[in-house]
């Protein structure tokens, strides 16, 4: 004989008891402050002014080409992302990429995660955590400072 139990169980929804209760909580970061997760608010607005940097200078020196706004976009993601850690949008906004090392980002991973910031798609696929896969590529997540 068929018990309620056997029909409800697969109603009632999938195991939650093991979802963490904010982001970041799975990787030992705190829930706000400095060293918390990096929110959408805060990311979206670092690109904004990235991307906005970057037309700024493409218009002074090419034209406003927009192939000349990807470029530089790309390279200030790489040099300054592989060097220091931040963007210069990051820095405004008072987040940085940060390895689950503790190490500091490389020139490599600076480059990697430019590349796939690029593609967009990669920026948008994110996890519980809000971990892009270009965050997850190179082993990285965005905190605030």
């Amino acid at each position: 004989m068929v018990d309620r139990k056997d029909i409800s169980s697969w109603l009632s929804g999938p195991d939650t008891s093991n979802i963490s209760k904010f982001p970041g909580e799975r990787l030992g970061q705190p829930e706000s402050g400095a060293g918390s997760m990096a929110r959408a608010g805060r990311r979206i607005l670092a690109i904004c002014i990235d991307w906005a940097l970057s037309y700024l200078i493409a218009n002074a020196f090419f034209d406003g080409n927009p192939n000349a706004v990807l470029a530089i976009f790309a390279i200030e993601q790489m040099l300054l992302v592989g060097l220091l850690g931040y963007s210069v949008g990051h820095r405004i906004m008072g987040i940085e990429v940060v390895r689950l090392d503790g190490r500091q980002p490389s020139l490599l991973d600076g480059v990697i995660r430019s590349l796939l910031v690029c593609l967009v798609f990669p920026v948008i696929i994110v996890d519980a955590d809000h971990r892009g896969l270009h965050d997850r590529a190179i082993k990285s997540i965005l905190i605030r400072r």
